[in-house]
């Protein structure tokens, strides 16, 4: 198998590149554009075809956890071949467990944060001055959108309990990380997740973040005893530590919104281990360390 997705940096126009070469390679896989982002980015969904629902594989919402692109770019990849050739992963046979449920992959939830930590001022545009003094020129580390909104702190699930904890840690206008915007889904790339989710009969979602080898599992009691029950065939299978956030890491995620939305099982999983932005070049080490348990939290 030639690869196409590799562990390299890639920028939003790597990206479109990498994803149009998918696409050529593996015609079955349909591409949508779900929404934009402030500067005008597509942000591309692709679909492996199934049943009548779907689970949804979302990445990159901050941007100095790009590498995340990389590791659900692999497993699409290695997911589309398999599909092709009536093959497995991990001894899953993807056609055939495909048969009753489809998979969606959102690659880059955040196109113009990830262009910010990988390249700096020159991707962030007229708000390059601004942006530069809101990180003090460490853009390594930016995972806000353009806007210095931070996207998994964006939706709407207990949004004024997100507030009183930024203020409690002393956040209370736009940077790099953890401000949740002025109100809730008040950014396009939350407006374009929160659309995906509701014109798709998704049966669960999985947030692909980094770092920790942690999976986050449910949100408050909606969905309790299913998320418990999945969450430990996952941790079992990745050997990942089964966790539940606490402080300012609660409430206002992707996750937490769409369990309290749907009552339908949501995941946050941290990819890797070490200091945000892990090593460009572990991606493939730690999406094969992963691999299996992404496999069977498709087909849960």
């Amino acid at each position: 198998m030639t690869r196409i997705i590799r562990s390299e940096k890639y920028t939003y126009r790597d990206l479109t590149e990498a994803i149009t070469l998918m696409c050529q390679k593996y015609p079955f896989l349909e591409k949508t554009v779900i929404g934009k982002s402030v500067s005008g980015k597509n942000i591309i969904a692709l679909k492996l075809p199934g049943g009548d629902s779907s689970a949804l594989f979302a990445a990159a919402f901050h941007g100095s956890e790009h590498i995340t692109t990389n590791i659900s770019l692999m497993l699409l990849e290695d997911m589309a071949y398999a599909y092709q050739n009536n093959s497995a992963v991990d001894g899953i046979n993807i056609r055939k467990a495909l048969s009753s449920r489809g998979v969606i992959f959102v690659p880059r939830v955040n196109p113009d944060g990830c262009d910010i930590s990988i390249l700096g001022a020159a991707a962030a545009g007229k708000r390059a001055g601004e942006i530069t003094k809101q990180c003090g020129g460490d853009f390594n580390r930016w995972n806000a959108n353009l806007r210095g909104v931070d996207i998994n702190h964006n939706f709407n699930a207990d949004f004024a309990g997100v507030k009183q904890r930024e203020r409690e840690a002393g956040i209370y206008v736009p940077g790099p990380t953890r401000f949740g915007g002025d109100r809730p889904e008040s950014e396009p790339e939350t407006a374009a997740m929160v659309s995906l989710c509701k014109n798709e009969n998704l049966s669960l979602v999985c947030a692909l973040h980094a770092q920790g080898e942690v999976i986050y599992w449910g949100y408050k009691d909606y969905c309790l005893k299913r998320n418990r029950q999945m969450a430990k065939i996952l941790a079992a299978t990745g050997s990942y530590a089964l966790d539940v956030p606490t402080g300012i890491a609660s409430g206002g995620g992707f996750k937490d919104w769409f369990c309290m939305t749907f009552n339908r099982p949501g995941f946050t999983v941290e990819l890797g281990r070490g200091k945000n932005p892990l090593p460009i070049a572990q991606a493939r080490e730690i999406y094969l360390k992963a691999r299996e348990m992404l496999t069977v939290c498709a087909i849960l």
